[in-house]
């Protein structure tokens, strides 16, 4: 799984129609997300706004990427509170692992299946020293392509991770319910 942290909260410049400049033009250059699910790769985006908010804001402006609500100190623990930037993970049965955070201009080179698939596998291999049971490396830029809407029906984001961010946003409106 990638996450990237976009800039769309209170303060953030364009707040409450866009989310920040920078992040939305990355939105904008996205690949299409089958060629990244079709490999077990799931990109994601979060921030701090509510769920309304941004189901609003990706309505408004075409984008099809999973994105969450930050309800925790995720953005902090892993470097992204204060600058953009894309966290790779990879789960080995149970256990999660980061492997891989860029952000600054090399975060800015991000939006092809390629650069993001370069992200994931081969350095879990180099992180880890074998290749977990759920990490497929990744194929030859020559190979392994397709078009977006041939790949299999499953091809979709791993159910583990469906229910980490159900269970996050449960919690959200659990808080907000509070309020």
């Amino acid at each position: 799984m990638i996450v990237y942290r976009a800039f769309f909260e209170p303060g953030v410049f364009g707040w409450p129609e866009h989310a920040c400049r920078g992040c939305s033009l990355g939105a904008d250059q996205v690949a299409h997300l089958a060629h990244l699910n079709a490999r077990d790769t799931t990109l994601s985006y979060a921030s701090r706004a509510p769920q309304a908010d941004i189901a609003r804001l990706k309505a408004r402006m075409g984008w099809k990427i999973p994105w969450y609500t930050i309800t925790d100190s995720f953005d902090k623990d892993f470097g992204v509170d204060e600058w953009h930037g894309h966290n790779a993970f990879i789960r080995d049965g149970e256990r999660v692992f980061r492997t891989y955070f860029i952000n600054n201009r090399g975060d800015e080179a991000m939006g092809t299946s390629w650069s993001y698939l370069d992200i994931t596998g081969a350095s879990a291999v180099r992180r880890l020293g074998k290749t977990p049971h759920r990490v497929t490396r990744r194929p030859r830029r020559t190979s392994g392509g397709n078009w977006h809407d041939n790949y299999d029906a499953e091809a979709s984001p791993d159910p583990k991770w469906v229910e980490v961010s159900d269970a996050g946003e449960a919690a959200f409106r659990k808080r907000d319910a509070s309020e």
